[in-house]
């Protein structure tokens, strides 16, 4: 049972450290899944985290990236790093760390929010209002482009926007 009254509102990081993430996740080699991907990963600029009795227990990050949907150029809000302590996990606080990075997010622009997940993460982001990406998308990597191979959702950042039509292509690596 969390002590919710020890439990911190999410609020913006200085910093996000591998302490940090060994912290919320322990020292699991491969804590989102994704080692076997062989993808290379962007850091995120800013960061978002839940501390219950000082310790860090969530944690989400956010980047501005370019992306090509089609014949539109535009940037997205990219996400990434969503973690939660094992121990804490079904108690909200995925919802409330992204909530708060996707809240801050809506200030700065882009219309979108995207992120990367496997498959069996896509139901938990459904319930939080993402949507899949239809498609293939692309994003670099060191060695050219490739196809992202695991599921690829966004979010409206803004009143009434809907996801444009069109071939999907990070203009960067993913985050």
């Amino acid at each position: 049972m969390t002590d919710h009254h020890l439990l911190s509102a999410p609020e913006r990081l200085a910093r996000y450290t591998d302490d940090d993430k060994a912290e919320i996740l322990g020292d699991l080699t491969d804590p989102f899944g994704v080692a076997a991907l062989g993808l290379t990963w962007l850091p995120k600029d800013e960061h978002f985290g839940i501390r219950l009795a000082g310790r860090l227990v969530a944690h989400t990050g956010l980047l501005r990236l370019p992306v090509t949907v089609g014949e539109l150029e535009t940037e997205v809000m990219g996400v990434g790093g969503v973690a939660v302590a094992p121990d804490l996990r079904g108690r909200g606080l995925a919802r409330a760390v992204l909530g708060a990075a996707l809240d801050h997010a809506r200030t700065l622009g882009p219309p979108y929010g995207l992120l990367f997940c496997r498959p069996e993460l896509v139901p938990l982001y459904g319930r939080l209002g993402w949507r899949p990406v239809p498609g293939e998308v692309e994003v670099r990597q060191p060695g050219g482009v490739v196809v992202m191979p695991i599921r690829t959702l966004w979010t409206p950042l803004r009143e009434g926007v809907e996801w444009p039509e069109g071939a999907v292509r990070l203009r960067s690596l993913p985050m």
